[in-house]
């Protein structure tokens, strides 16, 4: 039975409390999703930070919350890259004078800091880290010139290929992180993802096409990156079912206009349980919550922000862009994820600075980073006709290989 819709005419606030409630094993929960108790309100004083963002801009970037979601990062290249990002802000709203000043600051910092960050990158990857330095100090100031000449487009060009030098200098950076071992991956031999992978999705709607802003699409190809560096459990079931062949030819089981959610085999008619079940068992297998303050050294499992005493905090990895990846479960169970999880189509009105209601409370373990959009038009009934996994799989842990070898689609 498919959840309940929103009524029409509810405000936004009680529309993003059902959401909340609701992100558990749909479409098959026979009862109305209950509205949760209340947020345990934070006051400024409790919460470091909040959890959307600061201030009232929020950082919709899936690339961007992807770079500040990379461990290891010297203070130096985090403020080059905030700059960065600031100026790239202020020119697609035509802020010359701003962009101008934010680009100072990003000169400054690479000029000044520019030992501690090479110096953190490993010694294996030295001369191309130096490559991208230089390179993003050629692109910095290309843009900063062509800002002085009123030439916003071309600066802003400059500005992105910089940042996907940031992207690329920091990930070598983080590479060098020793990333620990989660222990209830062990306690429950659980696959878990070192590092990040990438997986591919094409979906199809059978006897149509998807009209997206009035453009026909045919199929939708997505690209996601699946980050184990904050949700190492999480993203390493998603990796290791993506590879299995789990989800090929899943349909949609549940588009609101907040989310897209899949993942049912009970809905499918493929099995009795809802949940996977290893080959060879009998059980489902289920996975912890894990959601990471952003600061703490490790995720916490089994329990919210708010039951940590901590409602309000920074998640390390945000539902704040558009097509972010997050795990469904029941309600009242922490521990009940399988296979269900869900796309967010983020509403910044819906989730407005500080107000997040999900952050804490489910597993965000990526982002979309290609095709998000498309998702605006995928309803029930789309077919997933493929999911495969396009880098990383060798970050894939804890996985006996033959046994991964024989899941593997063919």
């Amino acid at each position: 039975m498919k959840l309940p819709t929103p009524i029409a005419g509810a405000s936004r606030s009680a529309a993003a409390a059902l959401l909340s409630a609701s992100l558990l094993f749909s479409p098959l929960n026979d009862n109305s999703p209950l509205v949760p108790a209340p947020l345990r309100a934070a006051s400024t004083a409790q919460a470091r930070e909040l959890a959307s963002g600061s201030g009232s801009r929020v950082n919709k970037d899936p690339e961007s919350l992807l770079r500040l979601g990379l461990p290891g990062q010297p203070k130096g290249i985090r403020d080059v890259q905030v700059k960065i990002e600031e100026a790239a802000d202020d020119l697609t709203r035509l802020l010359l004078i701003p962009a101008d000043q934010a680009l100072g600051g990003a000169k400054g910092a690479l000029k000044s800091q520019q030992s501690s960050i090479l110096k953190a990158v490993p010694a294996s990857s030295a001369s191309q880290g130096a490559a991208l330095y230089d390179s993003i100090v050629a692109k910095v100031n290309a843009a900063s010139a062509a800002v002085s000449q009123g030439q916003a487009t071309v600066a802003l060009e400059s500005l992105q290929s910089s940042l996907g030098d940031v992207s690329k200098l920091e990930e070598s950076i983080a590479s060098a992180y020793q990333q620990p071992v989660p222990t209830e991956a062990t306690k429950g031999n659980l696959p878990w993802l070192k590092g990040r992978a990438t997986v591919a999705f094409e979906l199809k709607r059978p006897g149509g096409k998807f009209d997206v802003d009035g453009t026909l699409y045919d199929k939708i190809n997505l690209a996601m990156v699946i980050d184990g560096y904050t949700a190492p459990i999480t993203g390493g079931n998603f990796v290791e079912l993506v590879n299995s062949g789990f989800y090929n030819n899943f349909k949609i089981q549940r588009s609101d206009g907040f989310v897209v959610q899949t993942g049912d085999p009970k809905a499918e008619g493929k099995q009795e349980k809802n949940g996977f079940v290893p080959p060879g068992g009998s059980d489902v297998r289920k996975i912890p919550l894990e959601v990471f303050v952003r600061g703490d050294k490790a995720p916490m499992y089994g329990v919210t922000f708010d039951d940590d005493g901590r409602g309000g905090y920074a998640s390390a990895l945000p539902f704040n862009a558009y097509g972010a990846l997050g795990m469904a479960r029941e309600e009242y169970d922490a521990d009940s994820a399988s296979s269900q999880w869900f796309w967010l189509l983020f509403d910044s009105d819906l989730t407005p600075a500080g107000k997040n209601l999900l952050d804490g409370r489910y597993a965000c373990f990526g982002y979309t980073t290609e095709g998000a959009r498309l998702l605006s038009d995928v309803k029930e009934g789309d077919l997933i006709v493929s999911a495969k996994v396009t880098a990383g799989l060798d970050n894939l842990q804890n996985v006996q290989k033959p046994a991964l070898a024989a899941l593997a689609p063919q």
